[in-house]
Formats: C-alpha cells, structure tokens, sequence
C-alpha cells in the first residue's frame, strides 16, 4: 500500500474526539481513518503530565502498528503535554494536535484582543494555549477557566437542561460579565462542543465561540497536502477501537460522532 492510502490514525482519551474525527471525515472524505478512545484511563484531564505523556505514547504506538500515514492527536490534554515526544518517536510521520489550531483560530476571532479557555484541569494547569496564543499575539489576553463537570455532563448525554445550563454559569458567568470581558470563548476539551447551546445561552450572542476541531481538520488537510500524502478519489472508511466498554462508547460517541454507532462496530483493545 502506497503511503497516501494509509490511514490517519486518530486518539482521544474517549469519545470526545470523535467531534475532530467527525470534523476531519468533513474535510477529508476520500481518507481512512482509524479511532482510539482510551476509555479504559479516562479522563486524562485530572491526570499528571507524566502519566498523560505515558498514555498518548501507548496509544499512538497502538494506532501506528496498525498502519498510519499521520496521527491526530484529539485530546487537548494529550495535545498540551505529549505532542513534541511523539513528534520525536514517530518521526518523519506528522503529528498534529489541537492546541495550536485552536490557537490560531482565536486569535484570528478575537477583535478585542481577549480570549476565554475553557478545558480541562490539566489543560489549564499545563498553559498551552496561553503559551501558543503568546507565541501569536503577544497582545492577546488569555482568561483561563478549568471546567471539569462539563466532561461528565458530555459522557452522561446530559448537553442541555436546568442541570447543564446552571453548571455553565456556574463556571462562566463571572468570566463573561463586566466591561472588558472576553469577546471569544475557546473550547479547549473535545467534550465541549457537545454542551454548546447552554454556553452559548450564558455568553451570550455576542462572544465568538471557537471549537478547535474545524481548525484541526483544515490543519490535518493542509498538512497532507503539503506533504503530498493526501488521498484523492473514493470514499473513506472509519475503523472504531476502545480500550474498555464498547456498549458505552457506541452510545455516548453517537452524540460525539453525530450519527449512529453499533456496539459490534467498535473494536475491544488492550495497550
């Protein structure tokens, strides 16, 4: 198989990925994917930056002794911590996050040089989109806010209602009130995404909302371009593993993938 017909190779800590999958199939229709939640260790949110570090490598080699041209690494904490080893380790297959995507897309979104992060505890903790925003547009001003409860509201189907919607404010209302608020809001975890209307009712209309799967995806395309790597022609297929509970990744995933998943769809693997 020539290298252009390999597939990409994609990981996520679970199912929240598979927005960036579902952004990159968008993208790329022509291409073969290949998806690992590691389900059996997730959140990687609450976990130290060793441990994430350790994880994504087991999980990327999983995905790369299956056969892959590139590897998109869909977990913002994974991104925050583990992209420059891997990089290294897999070297010269080309490895991309989200971080600096999402990065580029908000400062191009933000008129008034002020933009909100929402992530997990890790991604917080880890500074990565500051620092990335930093190397930017060292005039932007980056207001972080770790937003754990918005994972488990994701992983429970729970995206909408009194519950999540109090969650939100709960954690948004005071970053967004007040003169010199933030004008863009970054969603710094793939789960995110999932809980957009109760966000977008407590920003309101006015803030710029900016998921980092669409700017992974065109980064993802250009990149194989670039590399002469991308596949023309055809219609891509997708391959599903997790690393635990296939029933429960099928059934939360769907609302990720945003169409069905079959339980017998998704392969059980162990790293």
């Amino acid at each position: 198989m020539t290298p252009a017909n390999l597939p990409i190779a994609v990981f996520d800590s679970g199912v929240g990925g598979l927005t960036v999958l579902r952004a990159l199939r968008e993208a790329l229709p022509a291409e073969d994917f290949i998806y690992l939640g590691d389900t059996a260790r997730l959140p990687y949110g609450t976990k130290s930056a060793d441990t994430v570090s350790r994880y994504a490598m087991q999980a990327a080699a999983a995905l790369v002794e299956r056969g892959a041209k590139c590897l998109v690494v869909a977990c913002n904490t994974a991104s925050s911590v583990a992209i420059p080893a891997l990089a290294a380790r897999f070297a010269p297959m080309p490895v991309i996050g989200v971080i600096e995507p999402g990065a580029e897309a908000a400062v191009r979104a933000s008129a008034h040089h002020h933009v909100a992060v929402i992530a997990t505890e890790g991604t917080v903790r880890g500074g990565a989109y500051p620092d990335a925003i930093a190397r930017l547009a060292p005039q932007v001003r980056v207001t972080q806010r770790a937003c754990p409860l918005f994972v488990s509201l994701a992983e429970e189907g729970w995206t909408d209602g009194a519950i999540a919607e109090a969650i939100a404010r709960r954690y948004l209302e005071a970053v967004f009130e007040g003169p010199g608020a933030p004008d863009t809001l970054l969603l710094g975890c793939t789960h995110f995404p999932a809980l957009l209307a109760p966000i977008r009712r407590v920003v309101g209309p006015g803030v710029v909302i900016v998921d980092s799967a669409a700017t992974t995806a065109a980064a993802t395309a250009a990149r194989l371009r670039s590399l002469d790597l991308a596949r023309v022609g055809g219609e891509g297929s997708v391959r599903l593993l997790a690393t635990d509970g296939p029933e429960r990744f099928a059934r939360v995933g769907s609302v990720f993938a945003g169409e069905p998943i079959a339980a017998a769809d998704v392969e059980l693997v162990d790293l």
